[in-house]
């Protein structure tokens, strides 16, 4: 897809995504065998629920209709939301992410995974989960120190509700 065409379609679509509330995070264009599919990845401070990736798959659907900036060729359309190993590549992608886990590369080398706790204009608090038994440190990253950042799944992690619990008994 020529930069044109991604520019184009990002023009024609973001202010429809906006208006529902959402942020266009992504569109691409891909040739699946002969067919071409649309991919478009949104997203919100609260996430997009199904009700939402319907509504505007029916916008984006009738704006790309009346346009012809996807040519004469058939394609679909896909609508979703960004997976959940996402990368963080914008500072509302690091406020979204607070309370997760996340893997950096950092500018000077090295990886580093830790959890989000604050997000603010100049960089972001997070807590490094303490290795064999030693207590999680906290530690501040400056934006320019990251390089790469992607969350983490976590499939045994405690919410705080059961933390709390596990604390009172």
């Amino acid at each position: 897809m020529s930069t044109t065409q991604s520019e184009r379609l990002r023009e024609l679509l973001e202010p429809l995504v906006t208006s529902q509330g959402l942020d266009l995070e992504e569109i691409a264009v891909d040739s699946v065998g002969r067919k071409r599919v649309l991919r478009v990845v949104v997203d919100s401070d609260s996430g997009a629920d199904l009700d939402a990736i319907a509504d505007v798959s029916r916008a984006l659907s009738a704006k790309l209709d009346e346009t012809d900036a996807m040519g004469e060729d058939a394609y679909d359309l896909e609508v979703g939301t960004p997976g959940a190993e996402r990368p963080l590549t914008e500072h509302r992608h690091f406020v979204r992410a607070i309370d997760r886990l996340v893997k950096f590369q950092l500018t000077e080398g090295g990886e580093l995974v830790a959890r989000i706790l604050t997000v603010d204009d100049e960089g972001l608090d997070v807590e490094v989960p303490g290795v064999k038994g030693r207590k999680a440190t906290n530690r501040r990253l400056a934006f320019q120190e990251i390089e790469k950042a992607r969350v983490q799944v976590e499939f045994n992690r405690k919410d705080k509700k059961d933390k709390k619990e596990e604390e009172e008994a």
